[in-house]
């Protein structure tokens, strides 16, 4: 559907005067289009004009000149249109608060409630109203410059586009306004918060993507029954707060391997701090994985350290002394004290992190930066829901600069620039379920309601720790998360790949925002400003091709997965080269492929027009075993079926001669050889099968082990198996339609002959076999 017609069918009627007029805009790009055919020369000057100087199209309002007239009084006019909804549903929202406190009587909370539930669909018909609008004016720039690639525009007034409030514009306070009225009249009641140095959680964690367009819907049905949390009130105006996370890690990438395969006692360890200024206190966090019988759980403990402290604690030169002074003089300052539980907690945890810190060698890696809106009763953890958006992921220790370890500090210079392949965009946001539940509690309904919804798509142990690290570090890691292959995050990955052989990925800038993320992305901007501003300079690497080839990731390429082999020319697998060199010969000595090597698939294919392909080294997971044992037992099973059935005829053919005591009619003799002669042409197939699948098994687990670059597909083994099975069905027709005519020569001798033997029956079944 073109935009046009799509525009038309999601208009709003009575918001109708206020969309873009994207009809009329594309008409005057269709009169600009016949002007420029027209019109002729024109005086130019790149740095000068003149006022009075006569042009020779003379006239006043151009049509270029109109569709920019038209095009600024339509952004204007959605923008005050914007304006205009928002100031009026604060307005509604301040007296519906007003109302929700003074009200007891349940009927009149109903109708408050259905007041809540109308302002907040309001909200969203204005979302989808911005981003209509805001996909139209991309469409038409980017028309614009299509038919008059002479006056490009786009560039310049898209800049101008995202500058406008109706799109950089922070909304969410009506989110917040909206998750305080609702709580009030369900009558939430807060939990005790929790201050204690060292903290544990144990908790069972379902992770889902989101799209962008579908987050403030997702927010809308969550504040329904939880409560949007601000964990400070005083710096936490918007529904959403700024979370920088710091993952530790060593050069072998020990934990983002056990983070990965789910290996029972598998550990994480984070330093995080909120919010957009530098961090003064931060949180060492040791998240462990352990498995239960009511399934997979995620245990987080956590402790507060000064962050000027944080290297010194990773040195060994910060004692447990030390910081077990420090926190008592911050409990002190708070006019409390820490009790015997929470020294002990606090020791634990201290020595525990410290001792993983120095045994593994651990060092930041990458830092996962976004923007939380969490859902939950203040201070209760039973239920919990938080929404990540504006999520990236950066590396932590520069590529062409000083490590963090050289310069004495625990996190990234912010002074420095950030290049395209050091940071990765996630395209989607992250929901998070968390449930704290005691033995025989239950989920609440509305929760499975919202999974059902369809706005969510549930993705098993995502992480981001391991996305990051397996996105920026392609060359390091040995084994990728399966999330990886899915389209939607392709492009994200391909931006911050180290692909030097190809030119730039564009980005698709098309996708409308999220109003109420709006100042999301302003917050997380100046967070890291360095990542935000500056520019991606090329990076200069010192190795050669050869180098540049083993850090290419080969999950992220263009090409399929065998393209990224070597020549098959140069490659023996189990299709051998001899005889695709015997199939060839009917080429008349040119070279050319024969018949036979075409029907086989023996062909090798064509070379690239842009010159040899590039070879990559492969990447072997576990389902690779699987998939060969998969294709074995497959084989295996029609071969022992076979085999089964041939035996059966030839225990029933020897049973039938032992009772009749090799006496009969001819027409019985020739039956029970049937019999046998079925079971001959069957048994060894089966063998010849088992054989095969054998080999063959063999042959694919040796090479997936040692990593060689070998083809696995079999066309040949295959295809003579299938005519060996053929030959045989053929040859047993052929003597089930001789011992037919047997019988009707020996009935017309004998007359009425008696019924068949059991064993005349089974060659019958066999023959249908």
């Amino acid at each position: 559907m073109k935009y046009g017609k799509y525009i038309e069918s999601k208009i709003k009627p009575e918001w109708k005067d206020y969309y873009i007029d994207y009809k009329g805009l594309k008409d005057l790009i269709k009169a600009c289009q016949k002007e420029a055919q027209t019109a002729g020369e024109t005086s130019f000057s790149p740095r000068t004009t003149s006022l009075t100087v006569q042009r020779y199209s003379n006239t006043k309002d151009s049509s270029q000149e109109m569709f920019f007239r038209r095009l600024e009084r339509d952004v204007d006019k959605v923008n005050k249109f914007t304006n205009k909804l928002v100031e009026e549903m604060r307005a509604s929202l301040k007296n519906l608060n007003s109302k929700a406190e003074r009200e007891t009587v349940p009927e009149k909370k109903d109708e408050l409630l259905k007041e809540a539930q109308r302002i907040g669909d309001d909200f969203l018909a204005l979302e989808k109203f911005v981003n209509i609008n805001y996909l139209g004016f991309h469409k038409i720039l980017k028309k614009h410059d299509k038919c008059l690639p002479h006056a490009p525009c786009r560039q310049f007034y898209v800049a101008h586009l995202h500058q406008q409030p109706w799109v950089q514009g922070n909304y969410s306070d009506l989110l917040v306004s909206l998750s305080n009225i609702y709580s009030k009249l369900r009558g939430d009641s807060s939990g005790e918060k929790n201050e204690d140095a060292a903290q544990g959680f144990v908790r069972s964690t379902t992770k889902y993507w989101v799209r962008n367009e579908d987050v403030s819907t997702v927010k809308h049905h969550v504040l329904q029954h939880l409560p949007v949390f601000q964990f400070d009130k005083n710096n936490f105006t918007g529904d959403a707060q700024l979370i920088n996370s710091v993952y530790m890690d060593n050069s072998n990438l020990e934990l983002y391997h056990g983070r990965l395969d789910k290996k029972p006692g598998a550990i994480a360890l984070r330093i995080r701090w909120y919010g957009s200024n530098p961090p003064t206190m931060v949180f060492f966090e040791r998240k462990t994985h352990k498995e239960s019988w009511k399934g997979e759980e995620s245990v987080k403990e956590r402790f507060t350290l000064p962050s000027d402290k944080v290297v010194a604690f990773m040195d060994g030169e910060y004692t447990l002394e030390q910081a077990l002074a420090d926190q008592q003089a911050v409990a002190a300052r708070k006019g409390k004290s820490l009790s015997d539980d929470e020294v002990e907690s606090y020791k634990q945890l201290f020595t525990e992190v410290y001792k993983a810190v120095d045994s593994k060698q651990l060092k930041p890696l990458v830092r996962t930066q976004y923007m939380r809106t969490a859902f939950q009763i203040p201070f209760d953890a039973t239920v919990r829901i938080s929404l990540d958006t504006n999520l990236c992921m950066i590396k932590e220790n520069p590529e062409d600069g000083p490590s963090c370890a050289a310069t004495g500090r625990w996190y990234r210079d912010p002074s420095l620039p950030v290049t395209r392949t050091e940071i990765t965009r996630f395209p989607h946001a992250v929901l998070e379920v968390k449930l704290s539940l005691q033995e025989g509690q239950q989920a609440p309904a509305w929760v499975q309601e919202l999974l059902d919804s369809g706005y969510l798509t549930e993705v098993h142990k995502f992480s981001k720790f391991i996305h990051g690290s397996a996105t920026l570090f392609p060359g390091d890691v040995r084994a990728v998360p399966y999330w990886v292959d899915d389209e939607s995050v392709r492009a994200s990955m391909l931006a911050s790949a180290p692909s030097p052989l190809e030119g730039p990925t564009p980005v698709d800038v098309e996708a409308g925002p999220s109003t109420s993320d709006a100042a999301a992305v302003a917050a997380a901007a100046q967070a890291a400003s360095a990542a935000a501003t500056a520019r991606p300079k090329p990076r200069t690497r010192r190795g050669g091709p050869a180098e540049l080839e083993e850090l290419s990731h080969p999950l992220l390429g263009e090409q399929p997965t065998l393209k990224l082999m070597p020549d098959p020319n140069t490659v023996q697998g189990f299709r051998m080269q001899g005889l695709a060199a015997a199939g060839g010969r009917g080429g008349a000595g040119r070279g050319e492929p024969g018949f036979f090597a075409r029907l086989l698939g023996l062909v090798p294919p064509p070379p690239p027009a842009g010159g040899a392909l590039r070879t990559t080294p492969m990447r072997i997971e576990p389902k690779t075993f699987f998939a060969n044992e998969r294709t074995f037992l497959s084989w295996l099973h029609m071969a022992v079926t076979l085999g089964s059935v041939s035996a059966a005829l030839l225990g029933f053919a020897a049973g039938s001669e032992a009772e009749d005591g090799g006496s009969g009619t001819a027409g019985e003799a020739v039956s029970r050889h049937l019999v046998e002669l079925i079971a001959l042409i069957l048994l060894p197939l089966g063998v010849a099968m088992c054989g095969y699948a054998l080999y063959v098994f063999v042959w694919r687990a040796t090479n997936i082990a040692k990593k060689r670059a070998v083809h696995f597909d079999d066309r040949v083994g295959p295809l003579c198996l299938c005519g060996a099975v053929v030959v045989a069905l053929v040859a047993i027709t052929l003597l089930s339609l001789v011992d037919f005519f047997e019988l009707l020569a020996s009935a017309e001798q004998a007359g009425p002959a008696p019924p068949p033997s059991p064993a005349a029956a089974l060659a019958s079944v066999g023959a249908l076999f």
